[in-house]
């Protein structure tokens, strides 16, 4: 008897020490437990703890343009309409049968190109505010109709000092504005031209 006893002792399986239970099964009963809030959590200065969500009006993935960000973003649109503005330059006195000095060149880059780069910079910046479309529209529809009005009634002097600003300004307009914009602006310009029976091609 005793040696049949001893063998039903040695042949029982071992009693398990330790209960297995899932991982997330534990985060549950953590967080029911509130353990965690009883963690004193270090706070900023002049705030709190709490998860505060990040604000409505910014989506996820629309991160803020930083300061170097912009400034690369208006150098790519100020190196080409630099250019633009020597081709207008050099195209207006060809207009006329003049040939344009590098003096002439170098004082109309010299003075347009740094004023035209604050203003493509900030114009950039907001571009997107419907009162920087409005600006804009606004600023093309005088550029494009103070142009060919010039080109038209006005004497070739005055035409190749404003004549080469106001071209790249209109360019830069139109491609700045929203397609909508822009393809009233072209209507705009071009009733302008009808009703001031403006004879551009002679």
């Amino acid at each position: 008897m005793v040696k049949k006893r001893k063998q039903q002792k040695s042949e029982s399986p071992a009693p398990s020490h330790g209960l297995e239970i899932p991982e997330d099964e534990q985060w549950r009963l953590i967080q029911e437990s509130g353990v965690l809030n009883q963690i004193p959590l270090e706070k900023p200065p002049g705030g709190s703890t709490a998860f505060q969500p990040p604000p409505a009006d910014v989506e996820d993935g629309d991160e803020v343009s930083s300061l170097p960000d912009e400034i690369f973003n208006a150098i790519l649109y100020i190196v080409p309409f630099s250019f633009c503005l020597l081709m207008m330059e050099i195209l207006i006195h060809h207009q006329y049968g003049k040939q344009p000095g590098l003096k002439v060149l170098v004082d109309r880059m010299v003075s347009g190109v740094p004023i035209m780069s604050i203003f493509i910079f900030y114009t950039m910046r907001y571009k997107n505010h419907r009162r920087m479309q409005f600006f804009l529209f606004i600023l093309s529809c005088f550029a494009g109709s103070r142009m060919l009005y010039m080109l038209a009634r006005v004497g070739f002097i005055k035409n190749m000092k404003q004549c080469p600003p106001l071209a790249t300004l209109w360019i830069y307009t139109i491609v700045q504005l929203d397609l909508g914009p822009a393809v009233l602006n072209l209507i705009f310009v071009g009733a302008y031209v009808w009703w001031k029976d403006l004879k551009l091609f002679r």
